[in-house]
């Protein structure tokens, strides 16, 4: 039994992904899925709940999966998906990339005091200093990361920004 076919393909200088999969008897249809840069272009879903007492069952889905699979790769070389596919919703996720932000530095002592201000005042009050506290920062934080004029701030790729939040990989 074959679980599914994948292919990327390049196209007018960009990588698309054919998937095909078999959802198996249980749920009887073959899903062929287009791909751009992880956005889904289009779809083609085909039942095959009306052959399920065949003999040579698993043979003839494999057949079925194969020509959906080599249609929809017809289709994207013929053109048919290239309004959708180059649309500007369609535009790549990897090619996105994430303003870095300057972490703010708060010395230890700096942090120590605050607790012990704030561990005197009442409940009231501190709700008053996280909110003053809370604009502040946001102020401080926009003055760090504005560019002067003609500097481009500091930029990351999406992967970048992906692996620096889930750390390094393990191998």
């Amino acid at each position: 039994m074959v679980l599914g076919y994948n292919h990327n393909l390049n196209y007018k200088g960009e990588v698309f992904h054919v998937q095909t999969e078999d959802s198996g008897v249980s749920n009887p249809h073959i899903i062929t899925l287009l791909y751009r840069g992880g956005v889904i272009i289009t779809s083609k879903k085909t039942s095959y709940s009306d052959i399920l007492r065949m003999d040579n069952l698993e043979v003839v889905v494999e057949e079925l999966m194969k020509e959906q699979h080599k249609d929809m790769m017809r289709r994207l070389k013929a053109g048919e998906f290239d309004e959708k596919a180059f649309s500007f919703k369609a535009q790549l996720i990897e090619n996105y990339e994430i303003p870095m932000l300057e972490p703010e530095i708060v010395p230890v002592e700096d942090q120590l005091k605050s607790t012990t201000t704030a561990a005197s005042t009442s409940d009231v009050s501190l709700l008053f200093d996280l909110q003053q506290q809370s604009a502040k920062n946001s102020s401080n934080l926009q003055t760090k990361n504005s560019a002067p004029s003609g500097e481009k701030g500091k930029t990351a790729n999406l992967d970048d920004a992906i692996l620096s939040f889930f750390g390094p990989s393990k191998k």
